[in-house]
């Protein structure tokens, strides 16, 4: 599998948790803000350390936000 689907998928999968959290709390407050940023410096460290052209970052960002989208439709009863 190529390093870019590695990060990809990497950054969907780190998101989910972050988005199930930032959907929990107060819109807008200091939580949320920090649940949506907290992952971004972690895919970035992976794209650098895997020497990763910046032409795949939109690539990157979608995978995030989708992450965060799935992990806020998550429901644990």
């Amino acid at each position: 599998m190529s390093t870019v689907l590695l990060i990809i998928l990497f950054a969907f999968i780190l998101n989910i948790p972050f988005g199930y959290f930032r959907s929990r709390s107060k819109k807008y407050s200091l939580k949320w803000f920090i649940y949506i940023h907290m992952p971004v410096p972690i895919v970035v460290i992976a794209r650098l350390i895997s020497h990763t052209d910046y032409k795949f970052i939109p690539l990157f960002i979608m995978a995030a936000v989708i992450g965060q989208f799935f992990g806020g439709k998550l429901e644990f009863n």
